[in-house]
C-alpha cells in the first residue's frame, strides 16, 4: 500500500494543518495538491479542518475524461476473467485497509466504527458480486435464425460512465457506484463528495494497488462552491455514456435535468422516508428491535432509515413502550470514544434542521418520548409519537436519529399513510400473518420492501433502486447490466440480398 501511504496518509504541503490529504486521481497519476485549486474539509464535531482535498479545474475534468476514454478501448477488450481477478484482489485489499479507511471517514462523517466496518464489509460483497458477474455481459442472449440471414442481440460496454456518490456510506456508495461499470467494461470517472474527499480517495488507490490499469478509474474532487460547474461539465462533456448518482432527492432532479439536455442516461438512487406497519398480529419485540435498527444506525443518516413506524392502534402503546426502552440507551457522542452508540451528525447545521422538525412537530400536538433536540452535531435517539399530516416531521426527510409513530385504525389506513409521500425506496411489514403481510406490501409503493425485518437492508445480488422521489433505475446482480451496457441487434446475411428499390 505504498501509493496509498504518500497520497492520502500524510499532508504533501506541510503548512497545511491537516490529517488527510486528497489529491485528484487522473490517468494513474495523483498531482501534487495546489494551494490555489484547494478545499479545506472539517471533521462535523470541530472547526478544525482534517483534510486539505484538490479542486478539480476545467483542465483537470478535460484530463480525466480523456484518460477515461483512452483507457476504454483496451479495458473493454480485456478479458472477463481478468477484470475479475482484479476486483478480487481489490475486495482482499479493501478488507486489510479496514483499519485505514475507519481513521479518515470517522474524522471526515462522524461515523462510529461500527458503521465504518459495516461499510467496508457490504463493499467487499459488491465486489465479489460484480466479479462473480464480470463473464456474465449478455445473460440475456437472443439469436435467430431465419434462412441465410441470422440475427442476434449483444451487450457491450456502454464506454466512460460518470459516478457521484454521497457522504452517508461513502465506502460502501463508492464502491457500489463503480464496481459493476467496471466488471463490463467500462471506465469510469468517480466524483467524490465534498463531505468526505479523503475517505473517497483512498479506495482509488486500493483499486490502483489491486492492479486495475491506469485511466480505468479517475477521481475527481472539488469544492462546495465548484460543484455544479463540475458536475454539469462531466455531465455534458461527449466521451460520457452514463451517469449514476446516489444523494438528496433535490441534487437527482438537477442531475437528471441537465443530463435530459444532453440526452445522457441516468442511474438516480435518492431520498427515502421509509415506513414501517406494524399490523396487529405482530411480534411487538421483533418490530421494536427492527425499528429501533432500522431507525438509529448511522445516526439514522441512510437512505432506508426507517423514519416512520405506521402501526395499527390496538397495539401502538405497547410498541411504543418497547421501542422508547432500546432507543433510550442510544446516546450520540465522539467517534473515537467505541462505547458511543450513535456518532455525530455529518454536521451541526444538520441537528438546526433537525430540530425544527421536532419544534414544529411539539407544537402541533406530538409527544416526544425520549430524546429531543440536537446539541450541536449531536442527537440521541429520538422517538416522537402521534405525528400526524399537519406536521412537517410528516412527509420531510429526517435523515437523523429521529423516528415518527402515526396510530392508524387498520391495515387499510397504514397503506394509505404509507404512500401519503413522495419518496418511494424501502420499507417493511410485520405480522405473523404472512400471507396478509405479502398483500399489505404489494400495495406499498417502495422499490425495496422486507417482511418481518428492518427497512435497511442491503444485498449485493439484488436490484437496489426507488420509486418515484427515491430515483429511477436498479443497481445490483444483474439488474444492473442493463445500466452499464448497451443492447445492440446485429445480423449477418450470407447470401445475396433482394430489396424493392
Amino acid at each position: 500500500m505504498a501509493e496509498y501511504q504518500s497520497t492520502v496518509g500524510e499532508p504533501q504541503n506541510a503548512a497545511e494543518a491537516v490529517r488527510f490529504v486528497a489529491p485528484l486521481l487522473i490517468g494513474g497519476k495523483s498531482p501534487q495538491i495546489s494551494p490555489d485549486a484547494c478545499f479545506l474539509r472539517s471533521g462535523p464535531l470541530s472547526a478544525a479542518p482534517v483534510t486539505a482535498a484538490a479542486s478539480a479545474t476545467p483542465d483537470d475534468v478535460e484530463a480525466a475524461a480523456v484518460a477515461a476514454a483512452r483507457a476504454f478501448g483496451d479495458w473493454s477488450r480485456t478479458a472477463s476473467s481478468q477484470r475479475r481477478d482484479i476486483l478480487l484482489a481489490a475486495a482482499e485489499r479493501l478488507v486489510r485497509s479496514t483499519d485505514p479507511l475507519a481513521q479518515v471517514m470517522m474524522a471526515e462523517t462522524g461515523a462510529t466504527r461500527q458503521w465504518c466496518a459495516f461499510n467496508v464489509e457490504l463493499a467487499t460483497r459488491v465486489l465479489h458480486e460484480a466479479a462473480e458477474l464480470a463473464g456474465e455481459v449478455d445473460p440475456d442472449l437472443q439469436l435467430l435464425s431465419r434462412g441465410a440471414e441470422t440475427s442476434f442481440s449483444i451487450r457491450q460496454p456502454a464506454g466512460v460512465c460518470l459516478a457521484m456518490a454521497a457522504w452517508n456510506a461513502p465506502i460502501l456508495l463508492a464502491v457500489r457506484s463503480f464496481a459493476y461499470a467496471l466488471a463490463w467494461g467500462n471506465t469510469v470517472i468517480f466524483k467524490s463528495s465534498e463531505l468526505c474527499p479523503a475517505t473517497q480517495r483512498m479506495l482509488g488507490s486500493i483499486m490502483q494497488d489491486a492492479g486495475l490499469p491506469d485511466g480505468v478509474l479517475n477521481i475527481l474532487s472539488n469544492s462546495p462552491d465548484e460543484a455544479a460547474r463540475v458536475v454539469e461539465s462531466l455531465i455534458a462533456h461527449p466521451v460520457v455514456r452514463r451517469i449514476n448518482f446516489t444523494g438528496s432527492t433535490r441534487v437527482g432532479r438537477t442531475i437528471a435535468q441537465i443530463a435530459a439536455r444532453y440526452l445522457k442516461r441516468c442511474l438516480l438512487e435518492l431520498g427515502g422516508k421509509a415506513p414501517l406497519i406494524v399490523l396487529a398480529d405482530a411480534d411487538l419485540e421483533e418490530a421494536a428491535k427492527a425499528a429501533s435498527f432500522g431507525a438509529f444506525f448511522n445516526q439514522g443518516q441512510i437512505c432506508m432509515s426507517t423514519e416512520r413506524i405506521i402501526v395499527e392502534d390496538t397495539v401502538a402503546d405497547e410498541l411504543v413502550e418497547r421501542l422508547t426502552e432500546r432507543a433510550e440507551r442510544l446516546r450520540a457522542g465522539d467517534p473515537v470514544m467505541d462505547h458511543m452508540a450513535l456518532g455525530s451528525l455529518i454536521s451541526a447545521e444538520a441537528g438546526v434542521r433537525l430540530n425544527a422538525l421536532v419544534e414544529d412537530a411539539r407544537a402541533r400536538g406530538a409527544k416526544i418520548r425520549c430524546g429531543g433536540l440536537a446539541y450541536g452535531s449531536l442527537m440521541d435517539a429520538t422517538v416522537i409519537d402521534h405525528v400526524d399530516s399537519s406536521m412537517r416531521l410528516y412527509r420531510e426527510e429526517s435523515f437523523g436519529p429521529l423516528v415518527s409513530i402515526i396510530r392508524v385504525a387498520d391495515a387499510d389506513e397504514a397503506v394509505s399513510v404509507a404512500n401519503d409521500c413522495e419518496y418511494g425506496l424501502s420499507g417493511s411489514v410485520f405480522s405473523r400473518d404472512i400471507k396478509r403481510a405479502m398483500r399489505v406490501a404489494m400495495q406499498v409503493e417502495t422499490g425495496i420492501l422486507h417482511i418481518n425485518s428492518a427497512t435497511v437492508a442491503d444485498d449485493p445480488a439484488m436490484p437496489f433502486g426507488g420509486m418515484r422521489g427515491s430515483g429511477y433505475g436498479r443497481i445490483g446482480g444483474k439488474s444492473a447490466v442493463d445500466e452499464f451496457t448497451e443492447l445492440r441487434w446485429i445480423t449477418v446475411n450470407q447470401t445475396p440480398a433482394h430489396y424493392p428499390l
